[in-house]
């Protein structure tokens, strides 16, 4: 059980940290063309608190998958990655208002039906 848990925790902080580094670049203006202005760009990204804990958060996720890889096979453990990609787009959609169609409906109800299926195995 406690396998489990390292695989949430990874999915977890992965969805953390995408949604915090979306929501934080969002509150910048575009990267500059000159190399002096994007590297002090850059340097307020890396001040920004918020954005460095999605950083964070990715360090701490791979660190949750380190974990999982203890307990599990990779052919096993990686598919219940993809749940990241079908929470990200659950939070895109209604917390970043991001758009829906059909394309992204049918990918993520493949990704759910790998996961079902290789989950079985």
């Amino acid at each position: 059980m406690i396998g489990y848990f390292y695989i949430f925790g990874t999915i977890a902080f992965t969805v953390y940290g995408q949604l915090m580094l979306k929501w934080r670049i969002a509150q910048y203006d575009a990267v500059p063309l000159q190399l002096t202005e994007k590297l002090l760009f850059l340097a307020k990204l890396f001040l920004d608190p918020f954005l460095m804990s999605g950083l964070a958060s990715a360090f701490i996720a791979s660190l949750f998958w380190i974990l999982a890889m203890t307990k599990f096979e990779i052919s096993y453990a990686y598919p219940f990655m993809s749940l990241a990609f079908v929470l990200v787009f659950l939070f895109s959609v209604f917390v970043f208002e991001e758009s829906v169609n059909a394309y992204k409906i049918i990918g993520l109800t493949l990704i759910v039906l790998g996961i079902v299926i290789t989950s079985r195995a």
